[in-house]
């Protein structure tokens, strides 16, 4: 037999050696775990693998959880917030994993695409890595992971759209896809486990399908793209929502009132083209409710004076503001109220009155000289009062 024979046999003995003197881990894991590492390297002030040193028990390295002679979990790179993190790429030996069900890396500087073979990761539940570098198309062989319930690509270089499979996934909880270039439509989801799904700061476009989002989905941001088309076709069903971005998009047509009954703590709507009257039907209990720069029109809603910090500036409301909102000003249960760039004509308030610290009134550049109000923004502009030509042809 040749020298280089003989050495193939001697180093595959060499591996068989550590693992039976372990007792443990599989061989192609084993193997797999070599090349994840060759392709990965602390950046600098990163000590995570310095202490990978594969003539011990692969299971008890940083990162590494092991179920028997397999492992189960990689968490790659110092967790502790602040930490410099890893550079290099995802090595498709990943998918020789046979039993991975967790797979993280920490924020660093990973580049490259995703690899295709985590289409054999049968097992996987959780896919994290946020804040690196990946580039290329979400591949579309997650749709394959059935078991899968989060997937977390936010803040990376990822491009493409948003594969069509994995809205068929049955246990997806957690869908995070934030601050990529992914354009494209979005897919309808079956999953009645879905409850976060975080796409905002993308590039998608179209409306979004009656059928599209389950009704279990309770935190919905799609802020910052360019959907458009009409939400009460989706929206009303989703009475589980307690926050809801849908800012900045081209979104159109009325607000449904049910959604001020839901259990939102947040609500941002601003930056799209609604249009018409908004008529709550009961007081509102949202603490934040951001309905600026829309088409919105008609009067200013006494149901909305529940609501801590309101935005309505920049709209076309018309007509006295309700004195419920004075009352709540002064007692400071209103604390930002930003009416600012309407056609309101008045607001019944003691000239004398001193709107507390803590709240903040803004009534600029509406049909009426302000009778009181705090610091607006800069963005107000130095007009306190609109043109009369222009109120007098809005209320015509």
């Amino acid at each position: 037999m040749g020298w280089k024979s003989g050495f193939v046999i001697i180093w595959v003995f060499c591996i068989q050696f550590v693992l039976q003197s372990n007792a443990i881990l599989d061989p192609l894991d084993f193997l797999a775990l070599q090349s994840i590492r060759k392709s990965l390297k602390d950046v600098p002030g990163s000590n995570f693998f310095q202490s990978w040193d594969f003539t011990s028990d692969p299971c008890t390295f940083p990162g590494v959880y092991c179920d028997s002679d397999k492992v189960i979990a990689l968490n790659l790179g110092d967790p502790r917030a602040g930490s410099p993190g890893l550079t290099g790429r995802i090595d498709p030996a990943i998918g020789k994993l046979s039993s991975l069900a967790e797979f993280t890396i920490v924020p660093g500087r990973v580049i490259g695409k995703i690899p295709e073979t985590i289409s054999q990761l049968s097992n996987l539940r959780f896919f994290a890595v946020s804040r690196n570098f990946l580039s290329g198309e979400i591949p579309a062989a997650f749709g394959e992971l059935r078991n899968l319930h989060t997937l977390d690509l936010s803040y990376n270089q990822l491009t493409g759209s948003i594969p069509r499979p994995l809205g068929s996934l049955p246990v997806l909880s957690n869908l995070i896809l934030s601050h990529n270039h992914l354009t494209g439509s979005l897919p309808p989801f079956i999953s009645n486990s879905l409850t976060r799904v975080d796409i905002m700061h993308n590039n998608l476009t179209g409306s979004i399908e009656p059928d599209s989002l389950p009704a279990s989905i309770q935190y919905l941001s799609l802020g910052i793209n360019k959907l458009s088309g009409p939400v009460f076709t989706f929206l009303p069903k989703l009475n589980q929502l307690n926050y809801l971005d849908l800012s900045m998009n081209r979104f159109t047509g009325l607000i449904p009132c049910q959604i001020f009954s839901f259990p939102i703590s947040n609500l941002q709507l601003q930056r799209n083209q609604f249009f018409g009257p908004v008529q709550p039907v009961e007081q509102v209990t949202i603490s934040t409710v951001d309905l600026s720069y829309n088409r919105l029109s008609g009067q200013v809603s006494p149901m909305l004076s529940t609501v801590q910090n309101l935005f309505l500036n920049n709209n076309r409301f018309m007509g006295l503001v309700p004195g419920n909102y004075v009352d709540r000003l002064m007692d400071a249960t209103i604390q930002t109220l930003y009416l600012q760039h309407n056609y309101l004509t008045g607001l019944e308030i003691n000239p004398t009155a001193e709107i507390p610290l803590s709240s903040v009134l803004c009534l600029q550049y509406n049909c009426m000289v302000p009778p009181a109000q705090s610091a607006c923004p800069l963005k107000a502009g130095d007009e306190k009062t609109r043109p009369t030509a222009q109120c007098i042809e809005w209320r015509g």
